[in-house]
This record gives C-alpha cells, sequence and structure tokens, in this order.
C-alpha cells in the first residue's frame, strides 16, 4: 500500500554545500560530527516517526492522546531537520553581506550593525543551554526580524526563515568549550551571504504574491 506525501519518509542527509575543511575557524570535525550525528539522528527520527504515524493513522482503537505523543515527535524532529539545514546551507561563504542584504536588513533594523548587535545579543543570551537565532522575513509585518528559539518546536509565525544560527552547545562545544562568543565570531565569518539573499528574494516574491 502507498504512503500518502504526509507520510511519506527520507532518510538521507542533504549534502553539505561547502568543504567543511575550508571554514575559517569551525574545524572540519565540529563540522562533520554536528552534521552527521545531531542532524543525521534528527533525519532518521523523523523518518522513523513518520513510518510510524503512517500506520498508526489506521488504528482506529489507537487513543487520541497516543496518537499525539507520536504528533509531538513529528514537530519536534521536523523543526530539527529544517533548522539545520537552513543553518548548514548559510555557512560556507566569506561573512561579507551583499549591497541588497545589507540595505533591506538596514531598512529593517535602522542600520546594518544594529541587526547584527541584536543578532548576536540573542546568541549570547542563548550561551551555555540551546536553541537558535533566526532572522526570518515576517509576511505579517512584510519586515525582516530576528527571533529566539528555544527549541526546535516553537517558531515565529508566518515566518521564513532567512538566517539561521544554532546555539545547542554541540554547535560549539568541539571547538570552543564554553566559549559560546568566539563561536559566534567564526559563525560570521562563514556566513554564506548568497544563500540569505536567495531565501530573502524568495521570500519577498511571495509576500508580493499574496497581497
Amino acid at each position: 500500500m502507498s504512503t500518502s506525501p504526509a507520510f511519506q519518509t527520507r532518510e538521507t542527509l542533504k549534502p553539505l554545500s561547502f568543504d567543511p575543511s575550508k571554514l575559517d575557524g569551525l574545524s572540519e570535525r565540529l563540522i562533520r560530527s554536528h552534521w552527521e550525528n545531531n542532524y543525521g539522528g534528527s533525519v532518521k527520527a523523523l523518518a522513523n516517526v513518520k513510518a510510524r504515524l503512517a500506520q498508526a493513522a489506521g488504528d482506529k482503537d489507537l487513543p487520541p492522546y497516543v496518537y499525539n505523543d507520536l504528533k509531538r515527535e513529528h514537530l519536534v524532529r521536523t523543526g530539527s531537520v529544517v533548522l539545520h539545514e537552513v543553518y548548514f546551507d548559510n555557512l560556507g561563504g566569506n561573512g561579507t553581506a551583499g549591497r541588497d542584504e545589507r540595505r533591506v536588513i538596514a531598512d529593517a533594523f535602522g542600520t546594518f550593525d544594529a541587526w547584527e548587535t541584536e543578532f548576536r545579543r540573542i546568541g549570547a543570551g542563548l550561551a551555555g543551554g540551546s536553541g537558535w537565532v533566526v532572522l526570518g522575513f515576517n509576511a505579517h509585518t512584510a519586515c525582516p526580524e530576528n527571533y529566539w528559539l528555544a527549541d526546535h518546536a516553537h517558531g515565529p509565525a508566518a515566518t521564513l526563515p532567512l538566517l539561521v544560527m544554532d546555539m545547542y552547545e554541540h554547535s560549539y562545544q568541539m571547538d570552543f568549550g564554553a566559549a559560546a562568543a568566539k563561536y559566534i565570531d567564526a559563525f560570521f565569518k562563514n556566513i554564506q551571504w548568497e544563500a540569505v539573499a536567495v531565501r530573502l528574494a524568495a521570500a519577498r516574491a511571495t509576500n508580493a504574491g499574496q497581497a
């Protein structure tokens, strides 16, 4: 019996779009461990959960609260997979934002530096714990905004991620120990702003089409 698209699974990892041995200040060992173990573990877990959901959907005797345990895991694992893929795809660059990205961000935050200061500040506040920092395009306000995410399960409504920084300790501990500020500096040196530009253009086009 075929599985409907909503329950189909994928167990293959999205390849890195850059050479992890050539990042500035982030080791290949760190990146490969993060990609293979943390992101890879989420990909496999999501596939397992969706396969179980496909089976459970046809079980009329399964109590709703048991089914919702699977749906909770579906939400958490989906968030982890998506955010990790966006994170890795916005690495591998030289850290220099293009003129259009700088202008759009400056229009939203007053200056580009004001945006960067807030983004870094959110990351510093997550140090030693877990979560994500996301620059997202909010379709409701038609404006880029920075967001604090405590985990994979909770994100801003009507928002497409433009730039994502992982602040779970697994993203930096191997290289920096507890020195999260050094990781944030290294992250900024390696931002692939071309990827951000593509996401920004797509978000603005989608928003314009819905206006």
